[in-house]
Order: structure tokens, then C-alpha cells, then sequence
């Protein structure tokens, strides 16, 4: 007689994890596991591993035939976070566990030769669908953090536990019991150690005030590096939201939730050979790539020119939808991506040009060539450009420290806060860029733009600049200091 026994599971899908049914049937016949459901999986291999798992596990290996299908079949599965659901159909099937171990909970975990649970891609996502379907999830008890006030993820650290139900197992630590970030790589990061450029500070400020995206161009050595990667100690913590869907994106990438946990704003910097697939995700299963990583945080550029260039002007289009869409044979995959750009370049191949005590040795072609490499439209989309100059020597050698993260991180705050007040007081603007302008400031706009030949993006992001300046000053209205601080962030002569 057929012993069938559905076990719940789920199946991961870019960020988002479907509900999937796993049944096992036992239909006599010869030993053996067979293994359907439009599944991509390597069956013989997660068929050998769950039969090594049962028997290392105290478990007696079953002698007859099973069929285990995967349900809906019209969802491919792929990995292998099904190895657990299906070890627990089958045991259940079989009576070694009590069948209630399945009523009200849903598994996800790979299983080594020894029994032992593994954690899998995606466990975020997997407490997301639990908390829906208002079961309890179980995963293997070295899965990273993953809850944030949802329902309960327990920890299964070996298949053997199983043997006395669901009620003996512990509570997988949730982010409230995640370590604080002392001792972080980001805690030792402070722009007091950044000597010798106020003015690129200012513009870092500015640029974390009203989330713009930021182009830094100098020498090498003048300290560009230093400036984007202290972004993060001046930028306010993630909000809960903020951190849900940021733990959502890398729980499905299989990176590290440590600092994710702990609030910190994401920083991602990848090398200048990325393809496109790393940058806006892709493979199989399809991740979510370098894009979607930065959400809600920073994206850092190094040496952009030297990005190919299809992956640059892959960039266009996110940067203002904040999303990125990946069309598939199977479906359509969407990554949230609203993140902050910042980018750094040299100003020629050499990297000399215009610094003082080098010099430049580029044919003036390539130095264009060079410049040109980021193409308009993507210039177009970078709110705030800055001229880095090498530090003096003396500045160097003498130390000294400048304006600091804390500082810096207060003007930052005191800015959105007052936006904030501003928009529940006035309103939203009609100007460009949500921006009012004084009489004086709009003449003197409208004459630059005339001279300079802006056009309609470029207008709109300077006049956002210009507020976000006005913001930091708590000036109701955009005056003319402000859209010539602005317009000075804007334009510049090498790039």
C-alpha cells in the first residue's frame, strides 16, 4: 500500500522565495529514489546524499522504492535546499519521525554525508514565505541571521534531532542578538584621516545630504579611494524597511548579513573587469548582481574609465528607475537598486594631467578618448562632480587632522531633517529639480544655463544639487550662493 507525505518547502527565485510541496511516496519495488517535478537537479546526487544523511543519522535506510515530487512542477528548481524536505518526507513516510514534525513547518537546508544540516542561499526569503504561510522555518542552525520581528526560524543543526519533533530544537538568533560594530572594518574608518581635502568633503557632505551621485577626478594618490569608502561613517543608519530588503538581496546572493545586521549601509566596490552578469545579476539560478548589492547603500566605481563599456551604459537605466528587470525564458527577475553612485577617475591614462610637479605624456587624443569612455548620458546621471588634488606634502608629513566622519555625519543629518520640515511646511516645489528659486538665484540659473548650453536632465540635477546646498544652509529658498556652489560641483573643464 502507497505511503505518500507532504512536506512544505520553498523554491528560490531571484529575492523572492514560491511555496513548493515536497511529497514522497513509497510504492515497493527495488530500493531506490526517484526524483520528478521539472526539477534541474542532479537526482542521482541528492538522492545519494539524503540516503547517506538517513543512514549516518541513526535512521534505518528504506528497502523499498520512492517517488519524490517536487510541486507546482511548472517552477524549476534548482540547488540544494531541497535535500532537507525531501530526508523529511521520507522519514516520515516511514514512521522514524513523528508525522507532526510536518504539519507546520516549512524546511529548507542541504544535507552533508554525516547527517549534518548545511545552510543554503536565500534563508531570508525562506522566513519571508514561512512567516506568509504562517509556519514555523527550519534551517540549519549555521544559516546567518535572517529574522527581524517575523516568525519563529529554528535551528537544525543534524537530521538525527528530528527524532523528538520540532519542540527540542532552539530558536535561530535573530538580529537583535547580532554583535554590535566594534571592531568592524567600518568603525576604523574616519575622513578625519583624509588630510588636506576639505573641499572634496564638502562635496562628499553635499552628495550624502541629497543622495547624489558623485564623480571624483584626480591623481593618483590624491586620496579618492579614501574619500569613497569613509561615505558610509556620515550616511544615518539603515531603517528597518531599509534593512529588510537589503537582508532580502544578499541573503539571496549568498554574501555575509554580519553588517547588514548591524544597520551599516551597504558598500560595494568591484573591480574594474566586472562583466555585465556581475553588475545587473544573472547566471543559474539567476543572483541578484553588484547593482542590487548596493541597494540602499554605495556603490563605488574605481578607475571608472576603465570599465568596458557596455557594463557602464548598463547603468543608465536603473540609475533612474531604481530596479533592474532581467527578462528570462522563464520568467522576468526584478532586483531593487536604489543606490547612491560614486565614482573615481583619473584624468588621462598617465594620470597627470594637471598635476603640478608630474608631467603628462598622453597624445591629446587619448586623453579624450580616455575622458570619453563614460560617455554623456551616463555623465548626465552624476549629479556632483569634484576635482581631488594631491595633498600637499606638508600636510602630509605634519598630520594634523580636518573635518571628521561625526561632524561631517551631523550637517548630513541636520540637512534631511530640515528637508523634511521644509516639505511638510511648504510643500513640494514646482522648479526644476523640486527646487523654489529666489528672484536673483533664477536669473543668475538661467544665464549659466544659457552659456553653457545645459540641457533639460542636466538642468534638473543641478537645481537639485542647489537645493540639497540650500537644505544644508536651512534656506527655504534656493539663493544664489547655493546654485553657484552647485553649478561649481557641476562643470569642469577635463571631463
Amino acid at each position: 500500500m502507497s505511503r505518500s507525505v507532504g512536506v512544505r518547502s520553498g523554491a528560490l527565485r531571484g529575492i523572492e522565495a514560491l511555496p513548493l510541496t515536497v511529497e514522497a511516496s513509497s510504492t515497493g519495488g527495488l530500493p531506490g529514489m526517484h526524483i520528478v517535478g521539472k526539477t534541474n537537479l542532479r537526482a542521482d546526487e541528492t538522492a545519494e546524499r539524503v540516503r547517506c544523511a538517513i543512514g549516518a543519522s541513526g535512521f534505518e535506510i528504506p528497502q523499498s522504492h520512492f517517488t519524490v515530487n517536487l510541486s507546482p512542477g511548472d517552477i524549476q528548481k534548482l540547488g540544494c535546499a531541497y535535500d532537507l524536505p525531501i530526508a523529511v518526507a521520507i522519514l516520515a513516510a516511514t514512521k522514524q519521525i513523528p508525522r507532526r514534525v510536518a504539519d507546520h513547518a516549512l524546511f529548507v537546508g542541504e544535507l552533508a554525508l554525516d547527517g549534518s544540516v548545511l545552510p543554503v542561499r536565500g534563508a531570508a526569503s525562506y522566513a519571508v514565505l514561512a512567516d506568509e504561510l504562517g509556519f514555523d522555518l527550519v534551517v540549519s542552525s549555521s544559516t546567518p541571521v535572517v529574522t527581524g520581528g517575523r516568525g519563529r526560524v529554528l535551528a537544525l543543526s543534524s537530521l538525527d534531532q528530528l527524532a523528538e519533533g520540532l519542540e527540542a530544537l532552539p530558536a535561530l538568533a535573530g538580529i537583535v542578538d547580532a554583535p554590535d560594530s566594534e571592531g568592524s572594518e567600518s568603525s576604523s574608518l574616519d575622513y578625519d584621516q583624509v588630510l588636506d581635502q576639505e573641499i572634496a568633503k564638502r562635496a562628499m557632505v553635499i552628495a550624502a545630504a541629497g543622495r547624489h551621485g558623485m564623480l571624483m577626478v584626480g591623481p593618483p594618490g590624491a586620496g579618492k579611494s579614501m574619500l569613497a569608502k569613509r561615505l558610509p561613517t556620515i550616511l544615518p543608519p539603515l531603517g528597518d524597511r531599509e534593512r529588510d530588503e537589503a537582508m532580502l538581496i544578499h541573503s539571496a546572493a549568498g554574501q555575509p548579513l554580519d553588517s547588514i545586521a548591524r544597520g551599516e549601509r551597504p558598500f560595494r566596490a568591484p573591480h574594474h573587469s566586472m562583466t555585465l552578469a556581475g553588475l545587473v545579476g544573472g547566471g543559474r539560478p539567476v543572483i541578484p548582481g553588484e547593482l542590487s548589492l548596493a541597494h540602499n547603500g554605495v556603490l563605488f566605481l574605481d578607475e571608472i574609465p576603465e570599465f568596458a563599456n557596455n557594463v557602464l551604459q548598463a547603468m543608465r537605466q536603473p540609475i533612474e528607475d531604481h530596479v533592474v528587470r532581467l527578462v528570462r525564458a522563464e520568467g522576468t527577475y526584478v532586483f531593487p537598486c536604489d543606490f547612491q553612485l560614486v565614482a573615481a577617475a583619473n584624468p588621462c591614462p598617465c594620470g597627470h594631467l594637471g598635476d603640478p610637479g608630474h608631467t603628462c605624456r598622453c597624445p591629446p587624443a587619448k586623453v579624450v578618448a580616455y575622458q570619453n569612455k563614460i560617455g554623456g548620458p551616463l555623465m548626465n546621471r552624476i549629479d556632483v562632480v569634484c576635482d581631488v588634488a594631491r595633498p600637499s606634502e606638508k600636510s602630509v608629513i605634519r598630520g594634523g587632522k580636518g573635518m571628521g566622519s561625526a561632524e561631517m555625519r551631523e550637517i548630513v543629518v541636520n540637512a534631511r531633517e530640515f528637508r523634511s520640515w521644509r516639505l511638510a511646511r511648504y510643500g513640494a516645489a514646482d522648479g526644476p529639480g523640486g527646487a523654489a528659486l529666489a528672484d536673483d538665484a533664477r536669473e543668475l540659473f538661467e544665464g549659466y544655463a544659457a552659456k553653457l548650453l545645459l540641457g533639460g536632465r542636466a538642468i534638473v540635477r543641478i537645481a537639485s544639487v542647489a537645493r540639497t546646498v540650500a537644505d544644508i544652509a536651512e534656506h527655504p529658498l534656493v539663493e544664489t550662493e547655493d546654485i553657484v556652489e552647485a553649478l561649481g560641483f557641476r562643470s569642469r573643464a577635463s571631463l
